[in-house]
């Protein structure tokens, strides 16, 4: 039987985690197919078509679908579920919200964040923040799959045409209602996305200080920035920058970690970045376990000398 890719958009297009979904979905074995459930989202449909891999795009479009709440995209996926052996989502935040659902209305267990497809019925995800990698297999008919991004190389975005069939879209459950969204507008890389990364930690202080250090290395290298969970709790930094366990999992081609410890919830979000810098002062940080190259160094020196070298 196919595999459904639950797609990540914005209406008008595919977000990046989709692609690397798509590449899990190839991997569980039979055709791949996308469902893009949106509102005035025929971009989005058009986008996920051109996707490498991708046999067919189920399209549903209406106002119930428009803000993409969960329990209504759960009902969504389950109208056309019976068709599918394997049902996958990215675990991202929208994902995360509408899997479980899914699977509990199918009565069948969630296999979250997975790394590695070994086989159509066994995965493998990481556990105990990453220090170990659980393999899992399920016996269930009906395999409801969240991806980590990072674990797989994204499709190709472009090379695919698939057909595009229409559905109708389901009817407002009316469990929830969408009342309004505050944007954060950002003219650098979205964090998740970014080929390069530079993070704060506690060590810088304050957030004055941590927009006078990062910024201008970020400015330089082209780069997202990101943080540490004490910065964001110490208020040095908003949420949405967070990257570890508990907050945004990267893989970018540089990470850049300047006055961070490296607590175990912090690896598990960044350890697989492709080269891993470790700015600190202390040589018996754990970051340094996990450095490419490590600096020992004061990241109120080191940092700024290492723009001027830029």
């Amino acid at each position: 039987m196919a595999a459904l890719v639950i797609a990540e958009h914005d209406n008008a297009s595919i977000k990046g985690a989709t692609l690397n979904t798509v590449t899990a979905a190839a991997a569980c074995g039979g055709e791949v197919h996308v469902l893009v459930a949106g509102q005035n989202a025929a971009g989005a449909a058009q986008a996920a078509a051109q996707i490498a891999g991708v046999s067919k795009v189920i399209h549903a479009d209406g106002e119930s679908l428009g803000h993409q709440l969960a329990e209504n995209v759960a009902a969504q996926v389950l109208a056309i579920a019976g068709n599918y052996s394997h049902i996958l989502f990215c675990a991202t935040a929208g994902g995360k919200n509408a899997a479980p659902r899914v699977a509990a209305k199918l009565d069948v267990a969630q296999v979250s964040d997975i790394t590695k497809v070994v086989a159509p019925d066994t995965f493998e995800r990481p556990i105990y923040a990453g220090n170990a990698i659980a393999t899992v297999q399920s016996a269930d008919k009906v395999k409801v799959i969240t991806v980590r991004g990072t674990g797989f190389d994204a499709a190709a975005a472009i090379g695919g045409s698939a057909a595009v069939e229409t559905v109708a879209a389901v009817a407002d459950g009316g469990k929830s209602a969408f009342v309004g969204q505050e944007i954060a507008k950002n003219d650098r890389p979205e964090l998740t996305a970014a080929k390069i990364i530079v993070s704060g930690g506690r060590a810088l202080g304050s957030s004055e200080k941590f927009q006078e250090v990062m910024t201008p290395l970020a400015d330089k290298l082209g780069a997202a920035i990101g943080a540490s969970r004490a910065a964001v709790d110490a208020g040095y930094a908003p949420n949405d920058l967070q990257v570890g366990q508990t907050g945004k999992i990267v893989a970018p081609q540089l990470y850049v970690a300047a006055g961070i410890s490296g607590a175990i919830q912090h690896l598990a979000g960044m350890k697989d970045s492709k080269v891993i810098v470790a700015i600190n002062k202390d040589p018996e940080a754990p970051i340094f376990s996990v450095a490419d190259y490590g600096l020992e160094a004061d990241l109120f020196q080191a940092v700024p000398e290492l723009v001027k070298a830029l």
